[in-house]
């Protein structure tokens, strides 16, 4: 039987395990915390073939700086951070047009919709308690003129990514969602090719199911690197000891950069901070999971629980809770919701690293010099959407076999 080592432990390194075993590998997952303890714990559980688009679109850098040096703005980059990562920006400015917007939908949108099909057969295959709800998602505007602008984008979906959504003005939205307040809306788009799910639930369930399959876990256990030999990695060492194997999978996140020495890549990825906070459900809990579009925060109402999250900072590897990006996410939810809940009663307050790319696409590709270690990351703020589609095209590429999707878009 092939062995492999997968080195990481998030969403995308558990199902790369999990279509690697199911393919026949035996399969060992390295993890340097606790599995599913990073970026795949706290997100808002959105797997959203929605979010066609990359972040890098025409204009993108002008509503930037519109807001960058807001009190409040929903994005936070760090000057120090910026100029030492400049070439990253750069490129990122570089893609903000339309034919490099599209170029690169192409490839987000192939994963995305791979991925949807290919979570509601695992969790019918599983049986995963997971809190799946496929109700949709809902883009709420609280201006007139964003909801209106925004049917640029709604036409851009619905022509060229056959991507539609049902438009709602005020009245119809309110009755549709009565946890809206009556004043605050001026409208939304409901994407019902969406779906939900609580990350740490699904995070749990793998990591039991996959234990059942045969794969093997070991946590608390950092790389430090590759043992090479003759063009291929031997193992790998981490600082509880090597393994060995016949191939390896990089599905560390936002930590991939770290190896770019040793893969020979220069893998664009920096770390994106992202937040969330995680109550009990409000009295008048929304229906549907929402994204306020002109605040960019997000609500997912869970059956155990009600999570506000997003924003975005760019401060590097810092590890501190910043209590004011926890702020803006209750106050957006204030501002829209009825009820924003009881945040004073806060089960969870949590941070994570998303690890984000110039373009939108991650990296799915081979080192040029361990030719027998791959590089899964750099998926952004769409890991979990687009977790399964990445763990076959990895079982695929690693046995050489025809992939379900084209792999092309995402070689570095």
């Amino acid at each position: 039987m092939r062995n492999v080592v997968v080195i990481g432990g998030g969403v995308v390194g558990c199902l790369s395990a999990y279509h690697l075993v199911k393919a026949g590998w035996s399969v060992t997952v390295v993890e340097r915390g606790r599995v599913g303890g990073g970026c795949s714990h706290g997100n808002c559980g959105y797997v959203c073939p929605s979010h066609v688009l990359p972040l890098a679109v025409p204009g993108a850098i002008g509503n930037t700086l519109k807001t960058l040096f807001a009190r409040n703005s929903p994005l936070k980059v760090r000057p120090g951070f910026a100029l030492t990562h400049l070439g990253w920006f750069l490129r990122f400015a570089k893609r903000c047009n339309t034919k490099d917007m599209l170029t690169a939908a192409v490839g987000i949108q192939a994963l995305l919709n791979s991925s949807r099909k290919l979570f509601d057969e695992l969790l019918e295959t599983e049986r995963l308690d997971v809190e799946w709800d496929t109700s949709g998602l809902l883009f709420v505007f609280q201006s007139k003129a964003a909801f209106d602008h925004y049917a640029e984008t709604d036409h851009l979906l619905r022509d060229r990514f056959a991507m539609p959504a049902e438009r709602f003005d005020a009245d119809a939205l309110l009755k549709m969602e009565p946890s809206l307040k009556p004043g605050s809306v001026s409208g939304g788009y409901l994407y019902r090719s969406d779906a939900q799910l609580r990350p740490d639930r699904l995070m749990a369930a793998l990591h039991q199911r996959l234990r059942e399959y045969g794969v093997r876990f070991v946590e608390n256990a950092e790389m430090t690197r590759f043992a090479p030999a003759n063009g291929k990695a031997q193992a790998v060492v981490t600082t509880v000891g090597e393994f060995p194997a016949e191939a390896f999978v990089v599905a560390t996140g936002a930590w991939a950069p770290k190896l770019n020495e040793q893969l020979g890549m220069s893998l664009p990825i920096i770390p994106g901070k992202g937040y969330s906070i995680t109550i009990p459900r409000p009295s008048i809990c929304p229906t549907y999971p929402m994204i306020f579009e002109e605040h960019r925060v997000a609500v997912s109402p869970f059956r155990t629980g009600f999570r506000i999250g997003s924003t975005m900072e760019f401060a590097g590897y810092n590890e501190s809770m910043n209590r004011n990006r926890l702020k803006l996410l209750t106050d957006a939810a204030a501002v829209y919701l009825t009820d924003p809940g009881n945040v004073t009663s806060a089960a969870e307050e949590w941070w994570g690293w998303r690890p984000m790319t110039p373009s939108g696409l991650p990296v799915i590709d081979r080192s040029p010099l361990l030719g027998n270690v791959l590089v899964a990351a750099g998926h952004g703020m769409l890991g979990l959407s687009m977790a399964t589609g990445t763990g076959k095209l990895v079982a695929e590429l690693l046995a050489g076999e025809k992939t379900h999707i084209p792999a092309e878009p995402y070689r570095l």
